[in-house]
C-alpha cells in the first residue's frame, strides 16, 4: 500500500546551502550539524515548499534566486493528489513533485505536477500533509481551526455524527434563509411592480381590445375618410366599363369588347387559333361584367356616415393610448395582459410564501440549537480527555507542573445579528457549529492558562507541540511531521523521553527532526549529519547519511565536541543502545 511521504528535498542557492539533496524515509529521520551548518535550512526549504512567504533574504549572496524541489509519494486517492490533479498537475508513478523559485528581487514562482501554480496551493496540499513546529515558525496546531479540527477527529464518532446532521441542516437553513432574505429585502419592490401590473391589467380591461381589432379600425376609418373620392372613383369605373345611363352614346369597354367577340365569331371555325382568342375574349367580357357588378355594389355599400366616423376614431384612440404603454399593436398589448396575469400571481403568492419560508426557518435553527449544545458537551468531553492526555505527556519533557486544557468559548453577537439563542445568549454560529476551541497552557502552578502561543517559551511550545502532536497522532494523523529545535531547553533524562516519544511518533508517520541533542538523535531509524565545506556552504555532499561507525562519531561529536574521544564514543554507544532497548520496550524505532 502507498503512504504519504516526502521522500526527498533539492535545496539550491538557499542561505548557506550552495545545492544539497536532503533524502528522507519513513520513519524518524534525525538532522544534526555544528551550529551554523545550515540545519534550519530543511525547515526553511520544506516552509517554502508549503507555501510559505518568499523573501529575498533567503537568497543565497551572489545568487540570482533560491530553488527548492520536493519529491512526495502519494496514494492516488490521498486528498492532497486529488487537489493536486484537480489543479491540473500530473503524477507518475504515485509521485508528485512540488518546487518554488525565490529571485533576488523576491519574486516567487510555484510548480506542482509541472504545472505552474500560486503558492496557495502549495498551502492547500501542505496543511492535510506536514505539520511544522519550530522555534519561530509554528504552523498548523497553533490554528484555531485546526484545534477546533483536531480535537472533532480526536473526539471521534459523537462529534462526528453530531456535525453531520448539523452540515445537512446548517446548509438547509443558509438556503432557505437566503431565500427569505431575497423576498423579504425586495418586499418593497415587488409591492409597487404588482401595483403596476395591476394599474395596466384594469386599463386594458376597461377598453377590452379584441385581437386584430387596432387593424380593421384603422382601414375603416380610412374608408369613412375619404368615402366621397371612393365613390367617385367606382362610379366613373363602372360606367367605364359598363356604360353610364346619362350618356347614352357613350362608348364603354363591355360594349367594345362584346363587339370584338361577334366579329371574331364570324371568323372563327375557319382558325383553330382565332377560336381561342374568341374563347379568350369570352372570359374577358364574363370578367369586365363581374368588376362592373362589384363597382356598382360597393358604391351603393358605400357609408359616408359622419358619425360611424367619430365612433372609430374615438376607439382608435383609446386603442392607441394601450399601445404606447404596452405594445406595438393590439396583439402584443393582448400578449403583456397575459404575461402580467402570470406575474402577478406569482408575486401575490410570496407573501404565502414567505411566510413559510419563516416558519421553515424558525424550525431549522430549533433543531440547529438543540444539535450546538450536542456538539458542545460532546467536545467538552473530549477536551477533557486530550488536556488530561496531554499533561501526562508534558510530565515526562521536563514540563511537570505544566497543565494543557483546550477552551470551548462562544461568540456573543447583537440581538439583531444572525445567531442562535443558547443559554441566556445570542451568538455566532457556522459550518462547524457555534463553538470555537482554543489551547490553553499554564506552564506553573498557580499561573492562569493562557493561549498556548502566548502562554509557553520558545522551548516549551517546540515541547507542548511535540505532545499534543503525540496525543492527537492516533486520531487525526498527517504524514509528516517536522520539528525544529522541538529539544530545546531540555537535556538528561528529559531528553531521553522527547526521543522515546518522536520514536513513538514514528510509527504511524514521517517524523523529521533538527536538533542538537544526542538523546534524540539516538532513537532516529535515519540520521542526517549537514556539514559546511572550507568556504562556508553546504553543497550537495554536504548531507550525509551516516551509519554505524559513522553515527557513533557524530553522536560523540554532540556529546562531548570531540569524535574521537574514548569516554564520549562509550557514551554514543550507551545512547544508541538505550534508545534501542527503549524503542523495543515500546513498539518505537531505534
Amino acid at each position: 500500500m502507498v503512504v504519504s511521504v516526502l521522500e526527498e528535498m533539492r535545496i539550491k542557492d538557499l542561505g548557506v546551502i550552495d545545492d544539497a539533496v536532503v533524502e528522507l524515509s519513513t520513519g524518524f529521520t534525525a538532522v544534526t550539524g555544528e551550529t551554523g551548518a545550515g540545519k534550519t535550512m530543511v525547515v526553511t526549504s520544506l516552509g517554502l515548499l508549503l507555501g510559505g512567504r518568499a523573501d529575498a533574504a533567503l537568497v543565497r549572496a551572489g545568487a540570482a534566486g533560491a530553488l527548492v524541489e520536493g519529491r512526495l509519494r502519494l496514494p492516488p486517492d490521498a486528498p492532497a493528489a486529488l487537489r493536486a490533479a484537480e489543479a491540473g498537475a500530473e503524477l507518475e508513478d504515485d509521485v508528485l513533485l512540488i518546487s518554488r523559485t525565490v529571485s533576488a528581487e523576491g519574486r516567487s514562482r510555484a510548480h506542482v505536477g509541472g504545472r505552474s501554480a500560486p503558492a496557495g496551493l502549495l498551502s492547500e496540499l501542505g496543511d492535510g500533509l506536514v505539520a511544522v513546529h519550530g522555534q519561530n515558525d509554528q504552523q498548523g496546531m497553533l490554528r484555531p481551526a485546526r484545534q477546533r479540527e483536531a480535537l472533532d477527529r480526536y473526539a471521534g464518532e459523537p462529534v462526528a455524527r453530531a456535525l453531520t446532521e448539523w452540515g445537512t441542516t446548517y446548509r438547509a437553513l443558509r438556503e432557505v434563509t437566503g431565500t427569505l432574505d431575497e423576498l423579504t429585502r425586495r418586499a418593497r419592490e415587488r409591492a409597487q411592480e404588482a401595483d403596476l401590473l395591476r394599474f395596466g391589467l384594469e386599463e386594458i380591461g376597461a377598453v377590452e381590445p379584441l385581437p386584430g381589432e387596432d387593424a380593421e379600425l384603422a382601414a375603416e376609418a380610412g374608408r369613412l375618410g375619404h368615402a366621397d373620392a371612393l365613390a367617385t372613383a367606382a362610379t366613373t369605373a363602372h360606367g367605364a366599363l359598363a356604360g353610364d345611363p346619362a350618356d347614352p352614346e357613350g362608348i364603354d369597354a363591355a360594349t367594345l369588347v362584346a363587339g370584338a367577340h361577334r366579329a371574331m365569331e364570324a371568323a372563327r371555325s375557319h382558325d383553330p387559333a382565332l377560336a381561342a382568342l374568341a374563347d379568350r375574349l369570352t372570359e374577358v367580357g364574363i370578367l369586365l361584367s363581374d368588376v362592373a357588378g362589384d363597382l356598382a355594389g360597393y358604391a351603393d355599400d358605400l357609408d359616408a356616415d359622419p358619425l360611424r366616423l367619430a365612433a372609430v376614431e374615438e376607439r382608435r384612440a383609446l386603442l392607441t393610448g394601450l399601445t404606447r404603454k404596452y405594445g406595438e399593436d393590439i396583439d402584443a398589448v393582448l400578449a403583456w395582459a397575459e404575461e402580467a396575469h402570470t406575474r402577478l400571481a406569482e408575486l401575490d403568492g410570496d407573501d404565502e410564501r414567505i411566510e413559510e419560508l419563516t416558519a421553515r426557518r424558525e424550525e431549522l435553527r430549533a433543531h440547529l440549537t438543540g444539535l450546538a449544545r450536542a456538539l458542545t458537551d460532546a467536545r467538552a468531553e473530549a477536551a477533557g480527555r486530550f488536556g488530561e492526555a496531554v499533561t501526562a505527556e508534558l510530565g515526562g519533557l521536563a514540563m511537570p507542573h505544566a497543565r494543557v486544557s483546550i477552551a470551548l468559548r462562544r461568540s456573543e453577537v447583537p440581538a439583531d445579528a444572525e445567531g442562535l439563542d443558547l443559554d441566556g445568549a445570542h451568538v455566532a454560529y457556522g459550518p462547524h457549529g457555534t463553538d470555537e476551541a482554543e489551547l490553553l497552557l499554564a506552564p506553573h502552578p498557580g499561573s492562569q492558562p493562557r493561549p498556548v502561543a502566548k502562554g509557553a517559551s520558545g522551548g516549551e511550545l517546540s515541547r507542548v507541540m511535540l505532545a499534543i502532536e503525540v496525543v492527537f497522532a492516533s486520531a487525526a494523523p498527517v504524514p509528516t511531521y517536522l520539528f525544529d529545535e522541538v529539544d530545546a531547553g531540555v537535556g538528561g533524562k528529559a531528553a531521553v523521553e522527547v526521543g522515546r516519544r518522536l520514536a513513538r511518533l514514528a510509527r504511524n508517520a514521517q517524523v523529521v527532526v533538527v536538533t542538537h541533542l544526542p538523546q534524540v538523535a539516538a532513537f532516529a531509524d535515519r540520521h542526517l549529519v549537514v556539514e559546511k565545506t572550507h568556504d562556508g556552504s553546504v553543497t550537495r555532499s554536504g548531507v550525509q547519511d551516516v551509519r554505524g561507525e559513522e553515527r557513533v562519531r557524530e553522536l560523540s561529536r554532540m556529546l562531548a565536541g570531540q569524535e574521537d574521544s574514548d569516554l564520549a564514543r562509550a557514551h554514543a554507544e550507551e545512547l544508541l543502545a538505550t534508545a534501542a532497548e527503549l524503542g523495543a520496550r515500546t513498539g518505537g524505532a531505534a
